[in-house]
């Protein structure tokens, strides 16, 4: 019956989605009020009758449903609660419906808080945002039904991907989605500005908020998957450039320099027409990795099905808000976007458009990595693999250049900067230290690639770069009472330093873990010690275990180091007897400036063990500065100024609606 009612609530949720999508439009159209207003009771309803079906799915899964498929296909008794709940979201079809549920969330926010919104615009981004939902709604009733039964269920399931029964997947996808589906409220603000014809600083200051925490939720997304894929896969690295990986990372690049570009908008009414076009791109590309995660175009471990029917349906999608959306740009762009700030090339704006113009051509050249052994065998019949030397090699230069304008560009005056040397003078203790910082890398590493000094010196100019501009801005006084005035900055200023900082952070641990990192391969037998990086490492005993669905074979090893405690790693090979899967466990001893990082591998004919051993130096700054770029995003996020409503309410609010012709 639970079932049977969530399956309804998502008809009803489907309907009512059309509705909403093309009401309040028609209203803001011909200057309706009551059909204007009617958006908003409707997006509340839809967000609780979407939550009422993805209730009902977590509900079969929690009970063992069997006589669900996506239960069947995803879950078994034997499993953990916690892999049994994120077993809702670790399939296509409950994926989907979390996917749902995240654009009403977004379209019932923006009820909630866009009072302050001209009614016009309002109804317009409730329309856009609702026509997503009835695509994907759509989607997931035609060709993805979560609440499809079986007629003869089964005794059991055939359990969730081993991969995925881990803590950190467990939160990565909903975190992930929060961050893909609400850059779709930043598309649907511009729609709806482009539908309207007018957009102003006021309409800067709307979607910031909106791209803000969509940023922050993608970020924190990323991280989770990284972290991940870093301790649960085995195979030492943090970041592979696979399809569904970059699928995440090019909407992330779009996001930072649309709020980038928002400032301007916001400030100086410039860049309008940039910015729409970055609103439209940064969630097109959301729906460019749904079609690759979801279609089977491209190979991916992390892919969610391989079904062409899925790909063409999602394709469509894509085509239609991406298509249209373009061709609606294309028409009103030059009528309703002429810029009215005018600046030098030396000044803020200068600098921030050099910042968009790094992000978007990075983002692009990851989009062409990705999709290019498609393209090939499109067009040649050549089967292509372009992996990661490709984009380190063509990515990370748009990254170095992008970390040596940040610090420049924070403290740059907007319209124009008069005084260039007094900038240089208020930076240059920060280009002494990342200098010298750099320099004594350099020096004490003998034989290695000149990346670790220089990312460590970026680093370092990134992270004092920040501590100058809170300095700078808390001017006045002696060094206590600046130190004291600089906590108390408006947090938008303060979150902006902390998200730079993140940045160097993450660029240091990145250049050291890349360039510093040691590895050793060997098989070993039990007792028989071994050095690796200072470290004696002894492979203790080798044990055969059962867990609570899975049978592992756990390794201890000891580390032995001359004045430090003795560390134990207990490294597993696991075997999942339902999916018939094994995986790779690796143990990891965390620090503050290394990771020990141990792998079991297979026995050997003779009798001793492959092992694998990394020692890994500030990997953990790597998702320190990612957790520091999402902390510094949430600080501006709480800044009053960026709420949606502040700005709003200082205005009018102007009937916007487009006369009929």
């Amino acid at each position: 019956m639970i079932i049977e009612l969530g399956h309804l609530a998502l008809i009803l949720a489907f309907a009512l989605s059309l509705v909403q999508m093309v009401v309040p439009m028609i209203g803001a159209h011909k200057g309706w009020r009551p059909w204007m207003d009617i958006a908003n009771p409707l997006a509340k309803i839809q967000f609780l009758l979407t939550a009422v079906a993805f209730g009902a799915l977590t509900y079969g899964f929690v009970v063992s449903d069997f006589s669900l498929s996506v239960v069947v296909a995803n879950s078994h008794t034997a499993k953990p609660m916690l892999y049994k709940v994120a077993g809702v979201w670790g399939n296509h079809e409950g994926s989907m419906l979390l996917w749902v549920l995240i654009i009403t969330l977004f379209g019932a926010a923006a009820s909630v808080f866009g009072g302050g919104l001209p009614d016009a615009l309002r109804a317009r981004v409730l329309a856009v945002q609702s026509a997503i939902g009835a695509a994907f709604f759509a989607f997931i009733l035609f060709t993805s039904n979560p609440f499809e039964r079986l007629a003869v269920p089964p005794m059991n399931g055939q359990d969730l991907n081993p991969l995925l029964q881990d803590p950190g997947l467990a939160f990565h996808p909903p975190f992930l989605y929060l961050g893909y589906v609400g850059l779709s409220m930043a598309f649907s603000f511009a729609v709806a500005a482009l539908i309207e014809g007018r957009v102003d600083a006021a309409w800067g200051r709307w979607v910031r908020p909106w791209t803000l925490a969509a940023w922050v939720f993608l970020t924190i997304g990323i991280a989770l998957g990284s972290w991940w894929a870093y301790y649960e896969l085995g195979w030492g690295g943090f970041w592979f450039w696979d399809p569904v990986e970059n699928a995440s990372f090019m909407p992330w690049l779009f996001a930072c320099a649309l709020l980038h570009s928002a400032i301007v908008v916001e400030k100086r009414e410039a860049l309008k027409s940039w910015t729409i076009l970055l609103a439209i791109l940064a969630f097109g590309f959301s729906l460019i990795g749904a079609f690759i995660v979801r279609s089977g175009v491209l190979t991916s471990v992390h892919a969610f099905a391989n079904d062409p029917e899925r790909g063409v349906f999602i394709l469509f999608i894509l085509a239609a808000f991406m298509g249209g959306a373009l061709t609606l740009y294309a028409a009103r762009a030059g009528a309703v976007m002429q810029a009215r700030g005018v600046f030098s090339s030396l000044s803020r704006e200068s600098a921030l458009i050099l910042n968009n113009v790094i992000l978007a051509v990075s983002a692009f050249v990851v989009f062409v990595g990705t999709v290019w052994p498609l393209v090939a065998e499109m067009l040649w019949g050549q089967k292509l693999s372009v992996g990661a030397p490709f984009f380190n090699m063509a990515f990370t230069p748009f990254m170095l250049v992008l970390a040596i304008v940040l610090p420049l560009g924070a403290l740059i005056p907007w319209k124009r900067a008069p005084q260039a040397g007094r900038m240089w003078g208020l930076l240059a203790p920060a280009l002494v230290l990342a200098v010298a910082v750099g320099s004594l890398a350099f020096a004490l590493q003998t034989g290695r690639s000149a990346l670790g000094p220089v990312g460590l010196a970026l680093g370092v100019w990134l992270l004092a770069g920040a501590f100058v501009d809170l300095w700078q801005r808390a001017a006045r006084g002696g060094p206590f009472a600046r130190l004291g005035r600089m906590v108390r900055l408006p947090r938008a200023d303060l979150g902006r330093a902390v998200a730079h900082g993140g940045f160097g952070v993450t660029m240091i641990g990145i250049a050291a873990m890349t360039a510093w990192q040691t590895e050793d391969i060997r098989v070993t037998t039990i007792d028989a010690p071994y050095e690796v990086a200072g470290y004696t490492i002894t492979l203790e005993r080798v044990a055969d275990l059962d867990g609570p669905n899975y049978r592992t074979t756990m390794a201890q090893m000891r580390f032995e180091r001359p004045g430090y405690a003795p560390i134990t790693l207990l490294p597993e090979k696991r075997f999942y007897p339902v999916a018939a899967m094994p995986t790779t466990e690796a143990a990891i001893d965390n620090g503050i400036w290394r990771d020990l990082y141990a792998v079991i591998g297979d026995r050997q004919a003779d009798g001793g063990w492959a092992v694998r051993v990394y020692v890994k130096p500030l990997a953990n700054w790597i998702w320190l500065g990612a957790l520091m770029m999402a902390i510094g995003g949430g600080l501006s996020l709480s800044d009053r100024r960026m709420r949606l409503a502040a700005g709003a309410a200082k205005s009018p609010k102007p009937n916007l609606a487009v006369p009929a012709e």
